[in-house]
């Protein structure tokens, strides 16, 4: 029996009222040309060929897995990291901003020296030369990996030189780099720092809630409390206070 998908019905019954072979229209066939069903399944049945299936039925199944996705550039970055593995470790910011950088101006053909791109270049910088002196210089991938590399080692060797004689260049005039260890110590001694101002801060809350408490001056001359005696005495006589 052939095989009917969902999709293809009203096709099927448009072929045959062509054909004559049914001589009314069915009532559903307009319904169906105004809202057409969903186009399921969601890729096209396998083209067949003109030969016979094999008698016992059991054909070859069309592969329904996505092929795989492959990029040049990566066989050339898990290369570059097989060869330096503490690149790996070089930390790296990964926060994206709301815009998608712009790319380089020097590109393509143009592009025929790593330090083109900067001095201090990164491992990605050389994976994309590696892979722009295939691409748009018709260069062998293996050669072109090895210049990458070699220019990527040279710029990083003239970088960490001038790191070196510019911190040796101050410390000669009496610049003091701390280590890590002291840089650790200043940090614990901040949280300490902290904490006691925490408590400081406490102690200073602690005093403002006692606030209400009246605490008089012994040589402000009002003397003893009377318990309002005094008040009550001056207010029988009539006397108006003067405070």
């Amino acid at each position: 029996m052939v095989r009917r998908i969902a999709s293809q019905v009203h096709k099927q019954a448009a072929r045959l009222m062509r054909a004559n072979y049914i001589k009314n229209e069915p009532v559903w066939f307009q319904a169906v040309l105004e809202h057409p069903p969903l186009p399921l399944p969601p890729r096209a049945p396998p083209v067949r060929e003109d030969t016979l299936l094999p008698s016992n039925g059991k054909g070859r199944k069309p592969k329904t897995e996505p092929l795989p996705i492959v990029y040049l550039e990566d066989s050339v970055r898990r290369q570059f990291f097989r060869d330096h593995p503490f690149e790996a470790f070089r930390p790296v910011s990964i926060v994206e901003g709301r815009e998608v950088e712009d790319e380089h101006p020097v590109r393509g053909e143009e592009w025929t020296r790593l330090a083109q791109r900067g001095l201090n270049p990164s491992p990605e910088d050389a994976v994309r030369f590696a892979v722009n002196l295939h691409t748009s210089h018709q260069v062998a991938l293996s050669i072109a990996y090895t210049r990458a590399v070699a220019e990527y080692r040279s710029l990083r060797a003239g970088h960490d030189f001038a790191n070196t004689f510019a911190r040796m260049e101050a410390e000669a005039y009496g610049t003091v780099f701390p280590s890590e260890i002291d840089r650790t110590f200043e940090k614990e001694d901040a949280v300490y720092q902290s904490a006691d101002r925490k408590v400081e801060l406490d102690k200073g809350a602690l005093l403002a809630r006692k606030r209400w408490k009246a605490i008089l001056d012994v040589d402000s001359g009002m003397g003893e409390f009377d318990r309002g005696q005094q008040y009550t005495k001056f207010w029988k006589q009539g006397v108006r206070p003067t405070y």
